[in-house]
């Protein structure tokens, strides 16, 4: 029975949900009304019934007050009681031994009580009882009269409260009627807004055109939400745009090196094909071929792996954790070097912790090298360093290169960029681009300068964090490295 009566409870909830907006509003509205008009009924009808139960009251006390008199005139015994007419109120005379005498042809009264007796007695002037445990519901009034006491009653009549209550009933079905009109008017009125709403999603859905705003209409919440839908659709068009720069920009990068590396495969495959590969090709042109190649292959592969990682944008499954990016640092300075035994990189580093991702911020780290790589001369070393310095972690990055044109330094962090005088050397101009993105990741800023050596300097500031708290463990130093 427990389940039973727990699965209805659940069935309404859900059957509630699958209304629509506009016949939920209407079922509330002609709900408050019904509510409404019933509370008013309630109150009314008390109002009512303690006003007809005073006015009752007061007749009562006007009629036993004429009739004390007469019985004190003519006594007790000798009042004239006139015959009862067949409705109205009823009266009764209580002599002094308890007996009784009532008019011809009225209808019997309750039992004298022991409250009136009491009144007959002396013990009281009068007594108004409300006789809600007879039968007919009589109020009794009883009132001292010489030696005795007169009685007059009226039985309770509900006759008006019923009538009432009967067109308070109509006029509540009516209310109701009309509230539930009113409550679908209004939740038309007021749901026209999101209706064009709805009609504008749908055709965005349908077409993919997101160009499509709506307009800025309504008041408080309905204009909050177009607006966040308008910004929801801006976004979208703003992301729909670089993709197609994204995309527009990888098919010109890649048609280089693709053309390129398809005209040596054609040439290799000519030549063997009319079995002069070795006579046209000598041992050290078909090297340096085949070397092409593999760089050009290479470069195609790099060139991939950045655009991958930076068409993901923010979207990665990397967690953030706290970490010391001297660490970071000092593992990217690694990776380098073993990708360009030749490079030599000079470490000047603190430990400075941060919140951030290690294999992104390791990834801007070695774009950077990268970089200061392609310009640094043989015999000067690329300079890292690392310190805190405020409320920031700052990297600096520099080499004894060239350095970069004003005219660059603008455009230095932006997707394909490549200066004219980087045009020659190897690299898909997105490195840097990928940096950019890291950093606004972690909420820090990449800015580019001029080093005291003329070359370029790189620097990176990022919100540093507080160092975890130490282990509790045997005495001893802790290690400082600085290479």
């Amino acid at each position: 029975m427990s389940g039973h009566a727990g699965r209805e409870p659940r069935r309404l909830t859900r059957w509630w949900r699958r209304r629509s907006l506009r016949a939920r509003l209407t079922v509330i509205a002609a709900t408050a009304i019904a509510a409404s008009v019933f509370v008013a009924f309630q109150v009314a009808s008390q109002l009512l019934g303690w006003e007809l139960q005073d006015s009752a009251k007061g007749q009562l006390r006007a009629d036993a007050r004429v009739l004390a008199t007469n019985a004190r005139r003519a006594g007790l015994a000798e009042v004239q009681l006139p015959p009862y007419p067949g409705s109205g109120r009823l009266v009764r005379v209580v002599l002094p031994d308890g007996s009784t005498r009532t008019p011809v042809g009225q209808p019997a009264l309750p039992p004298v009580s022991e409250q009136a007796e009491r009144v007959a007695q002396g013990a009281s002037a009068d007594l108004m009882e409300s006789g809600d445990s007879d039968e007919d519901g009589h109020l009794v009034y009883t009132l001292r009269a010489g030696d005795g006491a007169v009685q007059v009653a009226q039985v309770a009549d509900d006759s008006p409260i019923n009538q009432f209550g009967f067109g308070m009933l109509l006029i509540g079905l009516l209310c109701v009627f009309g509230g539930a009109l009113v409550g679908r008017a209004v939740a038309r009125t007021g749901l026209a807004p999101i209706d064009r709403l709805t009609a504008v999603a749908v055709r965005v859905a349908r077409t993919r055109d997101l160009d499509a705003d709506i307009p800025d209409e309504g008041g408080g919440e309905i204009r909050r939400l177009i607006r966040s839908i308008n910004d929801m659709l801006a976004a979208l068009r703003d992301s729909r745009r670089a993709q197609r720069l994204l995309a527009e920009d990888a098919a010109h990068e890649l048609k280089t090196p693709l053309t390129s590396l398809r005209l040596n495969v054609e040439l290799l495959i000519r030549l063997d094909r009319r079995g002069t590969l070795d006579s046209a090709l000598p041992a050290a042109s078909r090297t340096r071929l085949l070397n092409d190649l593999g760089a050009q292959v290479a470069e195609l592969s790099t060139l991939v792996a950045e655009l991958t990682d930076l068409a993901r944008g923010d979207v990665s499954d990397e967690g953030t954790e706290l970490l010391d990016l001297a660490d970071v640092v000092a593992a990217a300075v690694t990776r380098a070097r073993s990708r360009a035994p030749g490079v030599e990189v000079a470490l000047d580093v603190t430990s400075v912790w941060v919140s951030g991702r290690p294999a992104a911020l390791e990834r801007a780290v070695l774009n950077l090298l990268d970089n200061a790589g392609k310009w640094s001369p043989v015999d000067q070393p690329i300079q890292v360093r690392l310190r805190a310095e405020g409320a920031s972690a700052v990297l600096e990055v520099d080499d004894a290169g060239p350095g970069i044109d004003a005219a660059d330094v603008p455009r230095v962090f932006d997707r394909f960029y490549r200066a004219d005088s980087a045009r020659a050397l190897p690299g898909s101009g997105l490195g840097l681009s990928i940096v950019q993105r890291v950093v606004d990741a972690h909420g820090g800023r990449a800015v580019v300068a001029r080093s005291a050596r003329g070359g370029a300097l790189l620097r990176i500031d990022l919100p540093a964090a507080a160092p975890p708290a130490p282990i509790a463990g045997p005495t001893g130093g802790e290690d400082t490295a600085a290479g």
